[in-house]
């Protein structure tokens, strides 16, 4: 008997209908209702023989009695779900094996909270480890990739180096002198994590080990943010000594590739409200873990939490591709800006025949353009490096390792992983302006290539965290920017806008989703999605279109073998279901004042400008000369932009305003107290008045 999904036009509702002896029958809300042939004439029938319409016993599609839980799989993602284990090798087992090779501790339970609540947690993904096929709410090539990052504890990676893996997003590695002492490269996301990864090292390595330098590979929040672990201003080196006298002083070197302080107060103090509040959708911050939310994304099982960042600049900047002895060991350091970051650095150690290749090499494809927001990246120059670090050191090395995922070990075995990541960006990249030049824009582009079924079926350049699609995207915005050349869209309506004369031309909103609900039962989830989007920004307050749009939304998470892209779907699912949460699991108002206190005078003045609006402002011009410790500065506000002269004062300034980097960041807070002023007080508190507190739980699924 072939099954139908249907439109009843006597309930307004999507149902499931059958038919046995006793005649046809359909489920409400999950109850059985009998049809009888008297209503048959006023049903709609939607045949559905080429998809798979739910059985009863699934949740209904809309449950009064849990109305924000998630729901299962359809058959449709069911069905497309278990058809990937035709399309990989998945007896290829060799990741999960390296993701397993050189444990010394493993520690699933692993859990960690803080006065403020949970810090992090692995415990709740031990179901994981049981193994076998994916649940049907899992694509089972991210199933396998999740299966490769719940491995945590430490892990040796060759006689000296120590990777704890598991304890945040990324790893922390220690990596032994030749004279005894230890370097730290990367430090995780937040004292918490980092203090507990040091606590596993010292119970089974080194019991009190001397720590040298601390290096950070690159200017992201995962790689510095618990840097207060190990670095205070009591035990951090000279800056202004050479770093050999540095790491003979007995303190801790802090090493870090060029640029490395501009582009961390840029990403996250700048727009640090926004990235936040994207980031939550990117690593699924919100969601449950299991097997109905999160899972691993590529480079991780997610972030941790509840904590603020912590920043020290660093005393020693890599300035160029070099070679420097740190304590006897002898390290090369190769930068690669403008990669994976702004400001990021590979390095090979000589005497260990090892590689670390950062985040430019990370047993996944990776982001050209991060869904929580950054500049996009260089395609072509991420490969040339790879294909660099590949010549200068391919045939030197035994291991390569990085701040993300585990170790490949084997020169020949080295070379092809790094070859084959590279050709995946290359390919991204010419690819795309081949296309472009033959005139098609980037969703065109993204829907017309996939990669080369060689490279396509390596597990280390599988879509876990980037994806073809969007990187495609990247590329092209990186070379054409956003505008597709069509003259309608120079200038387009709001996405509210939109969304009314949409639903006005379409018709009533009840015909609209009557339509969608057929889709739905098609499997067409990404085009439901769409349309009932139209809806709830119409009118956010229809329950319906909300609900049918998180219900297409989930489905589309359930298929996803991106991680990032399934936590933005089942984010997006689970906020039109419950709304937008009323507290933000990030953004921080001590990490931020962190931050701007480790930066210079003129980042300071660069945020103040930042979150003021300058609307309010631009008949209030005035000249402030600033004398912050050894540094001047004269700040100008006209027009209500705020323009910053480094290194000089003005003698017609308004006032004059001396004190310290702290008392600086007390007036950026509101505290307008420590500054000794001459001249005009309300002059210097105007260009810190106007500062708004941002929105960090602003709408994103809904306006």
């Amino acid at each position: 008997m072939k099954k139908y999904f249907l439109i009843a036009t006597l309930f307004a509702c999507p149902f499931v209908q059958h038919a046995d002896a006793q005649g046809y029958y359909l489920y409400k809300n999950g109850a059985k209702q009998t049809i009888h042939s008297s209503q048959l004439d006023s049903l709609v029938f939607f045949k559905t023989e080429d998809a798979v319409v739910p059985s009863p016993d699934d949740p209904a599609p809309d449950d009064p009695n849990n109305p924000t839980a998630p729901k299962a799989a359809s058959p449709t993602t069911a069905k497309k779900n278990q058809e990937w284990y035709s399309r990989l090798d998945f007896d290829d087992d060799a990741e999960l094996q390296n993701a397993k090779r050189g444990l010394i501790e493993a520690t699933p339970d692993l859990h960690i909270t803080n006065a403020a609540g949970e810090v992090w947690s692995m415990a709740e993904f031990k179901f994981v480890h049981d193994g076998g096929e994916a649940p049907s709410t899992v694509n089972p090539s991210l199933w396998r990739n999740t299966q490769c990052n719940v491995q945590t504890g430490l892990f040796q990676v060759c006689e000296g180096i120590y990777q704890v893996r598991g304890y945040d997003m990324a790893n922390m590695t220690f990596i032994k002198t030749k004279k005894g002492g230890w370097l730290i490269f990367d430090v995780l996301m937040c004292k918490e994590v980092a203090d507990a990864a040091i606590d596993l090292f010292k119970k089974h390595v080194d019991a009190n080990p001397r720590i040298v330098a601390v290096l950070i590979s690159h200017s992201h929040a995962d790689h510095y943010g618990g840097v207060g672990a190990i670095v205070n201003a009591q035990n951090i080196a000279d800056a202004s000594k050479p770093l050999a006298e540095q790491v003979a002083s007995g303190k801790i070197a802090v090493i870090t590739p060029q640029g490395f302080m501009k582009h961390v107060i840029a990403e996250n103090a700048y727009c640090s409200a926004a990235m936040s509040r994207r980031a939550a959708y990117q690593y699924g911050a919100n969601l449950p873990k299991g097997v109905t939310g999160r899972m691993a994304m590529g480079i991780g099982m997610g972030q941790s939490t509840n904590s603020p960042l912590t920043l020290m600049p660093p005393t020693y900047e890599v300035c160029e591709d070099e070679t420097v002895d740190i304590d006897g060991l002898t390290v090369t350091f190769q930068l690669t800006p403008g990669t994976e970051a702004p400001a990021e650095m590979n390095a090979y150690f000589h005497d260990y025949r090892a590689l670390w290749m950062a985040e430019n090499c990370t047993g996944t494809l990776h982001n050209l353009y991060t869904l929580r927001g950054a500049a996009v990246r260089d395609a072509e120059g991420w490969c040339n490096y790879i294909l660099q670090a590949e010549q200068k050191f391919g045939e030197q090395t035994d291991v390569v390792f990085q701040s993300h995922n585990w170790p490949h070990w084997g020169t020949q075995t080295i070379k092809e992983y790094m070859e084959n990541t590279a050709s995946v960006y290359k390919f991204i990249h010419d690819q795309t302006l081949h296309f472009t030049n033959l005139g098609l824009t980037s969703v065109e582009i993204a829907d017309t290539i996939q990669l080369p079924e060689r490279l396509d079926r390596v597990w280390y350049t599988r879509q876990y965290y980037g994806t073809l699609s969007h990187n495609i995207k990247a590329v092209y915005q990186r070379y054409m920017g956003w505008y597709d050349a069509n003259p309608v869209n120079l200038n387009l309506l709001t996405p509210v806008e939109t969304a009314k004369k949409v639903v006005e031309y379409m018709g009533d909103p009840d015909r609209i989703l009557a339509m969608a609900r057929a889709d739905y039962a098609k499997g067409e989830y990404q085009w439901v999605a769409q349309v009932t989007k139209e809806l709830v920004y119409a009118d956010p307050a229809n329950m319906a279109a909300r609900r049918l749009c998180a219900d297409a939304l989930e489905q589309l998470g359930y298929q996803c073998e991106s991680g990032t892209w399934r936590n933005a779907y089942l984010t997006g699912a689970q906020e039109l279901r419950a709304g937008t949460p009323g507290t933000a699991i990030y953004g921080n108002g001590v990490g931020l004042a962190n931050m701007l206190a480790a930066g210079s005078i003129d980042m300071m003045f660069e945020y103040a400008a930042i979150a003021t609006d300058a609307r309010q402002f631009e008949d209030k011009d005035v000249t402030v000369n600033f004398i912050i410790g050894d540094e001047k500065c004269c700040v100008v506000r006209r027009a209500g932009v705020i323009l910053n002269y480094m290194g000089e004062t003005r003698p017609n300034a308004d006032a004059t305003a001396k004190g310290t980097k702290a008392n600086l960041v007390s007036y950026l807070n509101g505290d307008f107290n420590g500054l000794s002023i001459t001249g005009r007080a309300d002059a210097v508190t105007s260009l810190f008045e106007g500062i708004k507190k941002p929105v960090l739980n602003f709408n994103i699924i809904e306006p």
